[in-house]
């Protein structure tokens, strides 16, 4: 997760990280990424139902319950386990988490033990009353997804008039008193409508929004040749960057993030060598906070079955089964060496990666998404735009990957 408005435009300085001696549960929410603990952040999938069939679905979602799915009171009884553990966040998530019938009570039940709860949600099924009751036991934040404007968005979802109900909802959920953001995944498809989306972050006036780098598993396995080459990618961080500084000099303060690339961290403090030196070493020091991916170790996932998982989109590897221990100690195996390796994952990356001088700030990028195209975990990011000499490495060999 790299903050472009925290890091390009200044809106957080490494002093203000520092001041709270960078533990996770005294750092607040917007900061929690620099964190030294790395307590993790955890997505429960609630559900597996869904009442949309989104084209990029990591969850394979659809409109049934799936067999074996954790009882209300399991999850209960897992909340507890987290907020023992130390866990900051945890964000419900499905499938679409507002189809389970106990959403406020699970919410309510995380809120009560001291962790703070989002909703990660499509956004067609917030009412005004669902507002008012998820605001009423203090849910901090509410994402919805948009792909673009009405006629991608549909498209991309599967309905039509999904996106009249997903901008009701962000409403509704404002009117409540409830931060809302948008989640945005990148592809071919939609790339030419980020503006189209910033302006109306700025019409509507949502806080805060996310644009994900697609990752290719569940549906999204089937986008591997929508995902957006180096160059254009390049490209759309820039478009991203240069949205979000005029958007601050504006005067409208929202909160931009890119999700799931790391390397974007290094590519914006490149640029900030060329146009602001000062605010760039600012930068370094905040993105080596940071620390690049957090697969294993800053996120987890909670499956419907109550399988753990190293982040949301990393189901093919199960760390253990909450139904069977509690979630620390999976976590904190020693045993298990595959969530050793990912603790640990720039001693274990291959080819580039070993030579790319941004590997502290980048961790190696996105393992889950190595493995989808190369089988092989270790390998370089397929996604990776920098280049052999923006890393540092010459003489690179073909089968290494040049990254752009």
């Amino acid at each position: 997760m790299i903050g472009i408005s925290k890091l390009y435009c200044g809106t957080v300085e490494a002093s203000d990280v520092l001041r709270y001696g960078r533990q996770s549960s005294d750092l607040p929410s917007h900061l929690l990424q620099f964190s030294r603990d790395k307590r993790p952040v955890v997505i429960l999938n609630l559900t597996k139902r869904c009442n949309l069939t989104c084209v990029h679905c990591y969850a394979g979602s659809n409109n049934s319950v799936a067999k074996g799915e954790l009882t209300t009171p399991e999850w209960m009884s897992v909340l507890d386990d987290l907020s023992a553990f130390g866990c900051p966040v945890v964000l419900f998530s499905g499938g679409e988490p507002l189809l389970h019938p106990d959403i406020v009570a699970l919410a309510r039940h995380a809120v009560s033990l001291g962790i703070r709860a989002v909703i990660s949600s499509n956004g067609t099924l917030v009412t005004p009353e669902k507002a008012s009751e998820l605001a009423g036991i203090g849910l901090s934040y509410i994402g919805i997804s948009l792909d673009g404007g009405r006629v991608i968005h549909d498209r991309f979802r599967g309905v039509r008039g999904a996106y009249d109900r997903a901008i009701e909802g962000l409403r509704y959920a404002a009117q409540a008193g409830i931060k809302t953001g948008v989640r945005f995944t990148i592809t071919r498809r939609n790339i030419e409508e980020i503006p189209t989306v910033m302006e109306l972050i700025d019409r509507e006036n949502i806080p805060r929004i996310c644009f994900y780098h697609l990752v290719y598993t569940g549906r999204g396995e089937s986008l591997i040749e929508e995902s957006v080459p180096p160059d254009m990618t390049r490209r759309v961080v820039d478009t991203i960057i240069d949205l979000t500084a005029d958007l601050h000099r504006r005067g409208t303060q929202v909160e931009v993030l890119t999700v799931d690339n790391h390397c974007d961290g290094p590519y914006l403090y490149m640029r900030l060598l060329r146009e602001n030196p000062g605010r760039a070493e600012q930068v370094l020091e905040l993105l080596r906070f940071n620390g690049g991916n957090s697969s294993g170790v800053g996120v987890s996932a909670v499956g419907w079955d109550g399988a753990v998982h190293p982040d949301q989109f990393w189901r093919t590897h199960v760390l253990g089964n909450v139904r069977e221990r509690p979630f620390g100690d999976i976590w904190t195996d020693p045993a298990n060496g595959f969530l050793m390796k990912l603790k640990n994952k720039n001693r274990h990356v291959t080819g580039r990666c070993t030579r790319c001088r941004f590997l502290d700030i980048c961790g190696g990028n996105f393992r889950a998404r190595a493995e989808a195209v190369t089988g092989d975990i270790w390998k370089p990011d397929p996604a990776c735009y920098l280049t052999d000499d923006e890393i540092g490495i010459t003489g690179h060999s073909s089968e290494e990957g040049s990254g752009g």
